[in-house]
């Protein structure tokens, strides 16, 4: 886990300035771990963050690292400083997970009406396949869930990793950022 909070001079993230430094901070945190592919971050002691802050530090970690490594929020209690990052994300067309008492809400970018039940059923389970949503979906062809579930990772909703199907072909396997 990441607390932002120990990679700030206080609990105060005013400006780009500020934000650009931090961000150099968490990216060496980041990298410092490659084999690890999500990562929480607390908000636990922040006080303050304005939208330029978190633009250049969480959002711009979750873009520069979309479909490779998942960043996700924990932690976040102050409502001011969960629209500041919601206005940030929705900027950048950047979806940022909270996660909150094992509830999770997406902030910034959202995802299409015909994806949003697809990514409800990934964001209920750690990993899912496109068959197990179709499973549960009477009518729904594979080939319609797979390209649901493609768009929610190119767009950062989700991550994914390839495996073998029982088939013997390629399957997806697609993961809550959490």
């Amino acid at each position: 886990m990441i607390v932002l909070r120990d990679h700030m001079e206080d609990g105060q993230g005013w400006g780009r300035e500020q934000g650009r430094l931090v961000f150099q901070r968490l990216l060496e945190q980041v990298e410092a771990v490659p084999a690890c592919v999500v990562f929480q971050i607390s908000m636990r002691g922040v006080e303050r963050a304005d939208i330029s802050f978190t633009s250049e530090t969480l959002v711009e970690l979750a873009r520069r690292f979309r479909r490779v490594k998942g960043f996700c929020l924990v932690d976040l209690t102050d409502r001011d400083v969960k629209e500041n990052c919601d206005a940030a994300a929705t900027r950048k067309e950047q979806p940022l997970t909270v996660w909150t008492r094992g509830k999770a809400e997406v902030l910034g970018a959202q995802p299409s009406q015909g994806t949003r039940e697809a990514l409800e059923f990934a964001l209920q389970r750690p990993r899912t396949r496109a068959a197990e949503f179709v499973a549960e979906r009477p009518g729904l062809s594979i080939a319609n869930a797979s390209m649901k579930f493609k768009q929610l990772w190119e767009q950062g909703f989700l991550l994914r990793e390839e495996s073998t199907a029982d088939t013997g072909g390629t399957e997806y396997v697609y993961s809550r950022i959490a």
